[in-house]
C-alpha cells in the first residue's frame, strides 16, 4: 500500500512535487500522557477485554451445543457475540500494547486497517440489532407464521446482506481517506484510528470525505435506527391488544433484553456525538467511546444471560457437560489397558 503524501501544515498546495515525504505513522494519544496512570488504564482495559471475550465465547458455546437454541433468534445472537469479540478486538489490543511497550506509534498501513475493520463490525452490530428487532417483531406479531416467515433462508440472506454491506460501506470510506494528503500534526486523540480524526487530520480538501461519510452514516446507522423504531411501536402495538396482564409481561419479556442492548448501544453512541459536537473536545470524545466500542460488547452477555432463562439453562448445561467430561478424561489417563497399549 501506497502511503500518501505528506505537506506542512499550512503549506499543502505550495509544495514542490521533489519535496514531498512520505507519511509512515500516526500517535495514538490515548486518555493519559501520566505515566502513574498507566498501569491503571492498562489493567482496567485488559479486564473489561477479557470479560468481553470469555463472556461471548460462553453465549456462543452455549448456543452452538444446544440444540434447543437453535433456533433464528440465538442464530443472530450468536453472530451479535462473534461480531463484539471483533470489534473490541479491533481496537484494544492494539491500545494495550502501545501501553505496555510505552509507545504510542501506529503504522499509517495499520491504522487504515484498523478503520476498515471497525467501519465493517460496528455496521454489523448496528445491522443485527435491527434484524433481531425484526424477529422480535414476526414473534410477537405474528407467532403462528413464525417459523414459516423466519426460515433458514431468510436468516442466512439477512446475515449475509449485512456483511455485505458492511463491507461495502467499509471499503467506500477507507478508499475515500487513502485519497488524501496529510499535514505533519499526525497526533490522533483517540486510542484507536477513528475515521473522523483522521479526516480531521488531512490538509487536502475533504469536503467531499464528509459528505461521503455523514451521507453513509445516514444510511448504514440510520436506516436500521428506523426500522428497530417500527419493529418495537409494532410490538407495543400488538402488546397493548393482549387481554391477560401474564400474557402481557410473557410477550415483553421475551424482547426485554434485546430492547436494553439496542437503548444501550445507540443511547452510548449518540451521546458520544453529540457531546463531541458540544464540547469539540477530542478527549472527551475519546473517553465516551468506550461505552459503545468496550463496555456495550462487555456487557451484552450478561444482560442476555441474566434476563433469558434458555441461556442460563444451557450454560448450566454445557458446564455440567465439562464437568463431566473431566473425570472420564482422568480415568482413561490411568486406565491400566491404555497405559499397557502405549508401552
Amino acid at each position: 500500500m501506497m502511503s500518501p503524501i505528506v505537506f506542512p501544515r499550512g503549506q499543502c498546495n505550495l509544495m514542490e512535487p521533489g519535496n514531498d515525504t512520505r507519511i509512515s505513522e500516526f500517535l495514538l494519544l490515548g486518555f493519559s500522557d501520566g505515566p502513574e496512570l498507566q498501569p491503571l488504564v492498562f489493567g482496567l482495559f485488559l479486564s473489561m477485554y477479557l470479560i468481553t471475550v470469555f463472556g461471548n465465547l460462553l453465549i456462543l458455546l452455549a448456543i452452538s451445543t444446544d440444540s434447543n437454541l437453535h433456533t433464528p433468534m440465538y442464530f443472530f445472537l450468536a453472530n451479535l457475540s462473534f461480531v463484539d469479540i471483533c470489534i473490541t478486538s479491533t481496537t484494544v489490543p492494539k491500545m494495550l500494547w502501545n501501553i505496555q511497550t510505552q509507545s504510542k506509534v501506529i503504522t499509517y498501513e495499520d491504522c487504515i486497517t484498523q478503520v476498515n475493520f471497525f467501519i465493517i463490525f460496528s455496521g454489523l452490530d448496528i445491522c443485527l440489532l435491527a434484524i433481531m428487532a425484526y424477529d422480535r417483531f414476526v414473534a410477537i406479531c405474528h407467532p403462528l407464521h413464525y417459523m414459516v416467515i423466519m426460515n433458514p433462508r431468510l436468516c442466512g440472506l439477512l446475515v449475509l446482506v449485512s456483511w455485505i454491506t458492511s463491507v461495502l460501506h467499509s471499503l467506500l470510506q477507507t478508499s475515500m481517506v487513502l485519497r488524501l494528503s496529510f499535514c505533519t500534526g499526525l497526533e490522533i486523540p483517540h486510542f484507536f484510528c477513528e475515521l473522523n480524526q483522521m479526516i480531521q487530520l488531512a490538509c487536502s480538501d475533504t469536503f467531499l470525505n464528509n459528505l461521503v461519510m455523514y451521507f453513509a452514516a445516514i444510511l448504514v446507522g440510520g436506516g436500521p435506527f428506523i426500522g428497530i423504531l417500527y419493529s418495537y411501536s409494532k410490538i407495543a402495538f400488538c402488546i397493548q391488544r393482549i387481554s391477560s396482564a401474564q400474557g402481557k409481561y410473557k410477550a415483553f419479556s421475551t424482547c426485554a433484553s434485546h430492547l436494553l442492548v439496542v437503548s444501550l448501544f445507540f443511547c452510548t453512541s449518540l451521546g458520544v456525538y453529540l457531546s463531541s459536537a458540544a464540547t469539540q473536545s477530542s478527549h472527551s470524545s475519546a473517553t465516551a467511546s468506550v461505552m459503545y466500542t468496550v463496555v456495550t460488547p462487555m456487557l451484552n452477555p450478561f444482560i442476555y444471560s441474566l434476563r433469558n432463562k434458555d441461556i442460563k439453562g444451557a450454560l448450566k448445561r454445557f458446564s455440567a457437560m465439562a464437568v463431566r467430561k473431566g473425570p472420564i478424561v482422568l480415568r482413561l489417563k490411568n486406565f491400566p489397558g491404555l497405559q499397557a497399549s502405549k508401552s
